[in-house]
């Protein structure tokens, strides 16, 4: 791992989050991965500038300010305030948190319009268009869902015909395109950037950026001589990640621009990656490093909604199993870029065996070794003597788990600092230090007990962005302080603790056995289990289940690979099929038609990986030949796709 510049800038945003509802734990998400972000940052000294906020203007809040009695500004102080106080709770380490009701925020859009209407890339003009008030969008006929539905959220459209002030996105199609070429880690993960690249080849049209049926919106620029229009919410939102650096006002962070890596959903993933940059270029400043889009939250397989009463509150999980276990469980949980399926048992297994049996129970090891055979006092002046070995295969280790922070494989970054744990654990089973106390080699002992000593004191480095609360209590248990000399001196450095006196204290996550929350879904479940059955009942069912015993011999026929989804796309006039091109391996290809358009789109799929059974003879469905069969779990909550829990090659047999 290379030493840092101290000077270089880093701008790490979140979206600003739309004050038309509370937080919920897919606002949490991206947030809890910006603060992780920006903490390393700090730590390994970059100038860093952390930026999250909420976007406040549009249709959408005046509608829902009105049904509630309230004006548009009274209730977007409401909602916004709430954000506030949550990542407050949170204790995430923003250094802005911009509105875009803010005066600097309004002076600084208003002058970015003006000049891209200088330029020449704002006229007027008349639109026409089906207009979607909950996504603040319009879409052309051949967009809708029957003929009305709005294709991103389904509700109907409406038919609207106004005034408008126009950007020249149609300018910008070949310097787009030119950008992603030429900057094929500008959209992350780099399976996403397909259905940008093919969005804007299918052509680009002008941008509406005014309204003139609604106030609530930032009004043009007083040059323009145009009180009846107000921007196009998107227009005004984006722009917050300048005017919250001063960009028209007092301008003196503009030096943190650009962004580093610009955190979204995958659903607002077109508007930052099409028209921002647009912006950007119309406004003649360089473009962020990253925009990087993650995938959406799923309650148990499903998707949340109020209605099914399955919405994840963040703070309720939080307070319940803690804000660091939350926090580490949605960084190491699902692949970037992935959706991913909440559950309190899927916590809970992270709980009890990442924190509690393997980073947990290596520190009550180091305190009970520590204080049993040193009275708490270590010394690693020895530890390169004895674990020369074992400290080469740590540093390989840590010197490439930065690449993996910035490429946005967070899960990846994690399950590698876990194998450090792995060593650490490992050497004290292969070395046994109660057997050398016994026999007398003291120094050997000592020079073991450092060396986990050691390990712990580097993992909980580069766990202190994730973990900070806990971390800090381990910091104090080992007797060091984390920062970005100590980052410094036993990372790059590859350095050791000269020597410290362990701290004895609680255990950090204690085993959790029930779920700690009410749960719909697994009260659900229990109500499902069936009685004990009458004894002649249960002898016939044994009969039944034995009846389908199969050999190991017959189970082995079966040949079931990972592969990975390089084409995806609907069949026509089928309601269940997708079309799939799955790549298993040694140049074989094959075509699978899966029943799983109900529950995955297509897009969604391309670059994702699955588990097939490949050795299926070929069948015909709606006229095309389908190769092989997905493997999936289906009940009463929808399907899911079985899936490796990290990437494996193409072709990597399932045993």
């Amino acid at each position: 791992m290379s030493n840092q510049n101290s000077c270089k800038e880093i701008f790490i945003t979140t979206p600003i989050y739309y004050v038309n509802d509370v937080a919920h734990i897919g606002h949490a998400y991206t947030t809890i991965i910006a603060d992780m972000l920006a903490r390393y940052s700090r730590l390994v000294g970059y100038d860093t500038f952390f930026l999250t906020g909420t976007d406040e203007h549009g249709q959408k809040i005046e509608t829902s300010a009105k049904a509630k009695g309230k004006t548009a500004k009274e209730y977007a102080d409401e909602v916004s305030g709430k954000f506030k106080q949550l990542w407050d709770d949170f204790d995430i380490s923003y250094d802005k948190f911009i509105r875009t009701t803010n005066e600097d925020h309004k002076i600084g859009v208003q002058k970015a319009f003006e000049k891209m209407y200088q330029k020449g890339d704002i006229y007027k003009g008349n639109y026409e268009g089906n207009y979607c008030v909950g996504c603040e969008t319009f879409f052309t006929d051949a967009q809708l869902i029957e003929g009305e539905g709005c294709p991103d959220c389904g509700r109907a459209t409406s038919r609207v015909k106004e005034e408008s002030y126009f950007f020249r996105l149609s300018n910008y199609e070949d310097k787009l395109l030119k950008l992603y070429e030429q900057n094929p880690e500008f959209i992350l993960p780099k399976a996403k950037a397909k259905e940008i690249v093919n969005f804007v080849q299918g052509g680009l049209n002008d941008l509406s950026i005014s309204r003139t049926s609604f106030d609530w919106g930032i009004k043009l620029p007083k040059s323009m001589n145009d009180d009846n229009h107000v921007m196009y919410v998107w227009l005004d939102a984006l722009l917050n990640y300048i005017t919250a650096l001063g960009y028209g006002t007092d301008e003196k962070n503009m030096k943190y621009w650009p962004a580093k890596v610009q955190l979204v959903g995958k659903d607002i993933l077109r508007f930052h990656a099409i028209y921002w940059p647009a912006f950007l270029m119309s406004l003649d400043l360089p473009l962020p490093d990253h925009i990087a889009a993650h995938g959406w939250w799923t309650r148990d397989g499903q998707k949340m909604s109020k209605s099914k009463g399955n919405v994840v509150n963040p703070k309720e999980i939080a307070d319940a199993y803690g804000l660091d276990a939350f926090r580490y469980f949605m960084l190491r949980e699902v692949p970037f870029g992935q959706d991913g399926d909440f559950s309190q048992k899927a916590l809970m297994d992270r709980i009890n065996s990442d924190l509690g049996n393997d980073l947990g129970n290596l520190l009550n090891r180091i305190q009970g070794m520590s204080g049993k055979y040193f009275d708490f006092k270590i010394n690693s002046k020895d530890v390169k003597k004895y674990h020369q070995k074992e400290l080469d295969e740590i540093d390989a280790i840590l010197n490439n788990v930065e690449q993996y922070i910035f490429n946005m494989q967070l899960n990846r970054y994690l399950e590698e600092i876990w194998k450090v744990l792995t060593i650490a654990n490992k050497a004290i089973g292969d070395y046994e230090p109660w057997a050398m106390m016994k026999n007398n080699q003291e120094e050997q002992a000592m020079a073991l007990v450092a060396l986990i000593v050691n390990i712990m004191a580097k993992v909980s480095i580069l766990l202190q962005s994730v973990m900070p609360e806990k971390i800090l209590k381990i910091a104090n248990s080992l007797g060091i302080e984390i920062n970005t000399d100590l980052y410094n001196k036993l990372i790059v450095q590859k350095d050791l603790v000269d020597q410290t006196t362990i701290v004895k204290i609680d255990a950090l996550f204690p085993r959790i056995e029930q779920p700690l929350l009410p749960s719909a879904d697994i009260q659900e479940v229990e109500s499902k289990v069936e009685k004990p059955r009458k004894e002649q009942d249960k002898h016939t069912q044994d009969n039944q289940e034995e009846d389908n015993l199969i050999t190991i011999d017959q189970f082995f026929q079966t040949t079931l690979k990972v592969g990975t989804i390089i084409e995806a796309q609907e069949v026509p006039k089928s309601k269940k099929l997708l079309k799939l091109q799955v790549d298993l391996g040694e140049g074989q290809t094959k075509q699978i038609l899966a029943g799983i358009k109900e529950y995955y789109s297509a897009n969604e799929l391309i670059d994702t990986q699955v588990c097939v059974v490949a050795n299926l003879k070929p069948a015909k469905l709606m006229g095309m030949e389908s190769q092989g069969m997905l493997l999936a779990a289906k009940d009463e909550n929808g399907l899911s796709l079985l899936r490796p829990e990290s990437k494996k090659i193409a072709g990597t047999k399932i045993s």
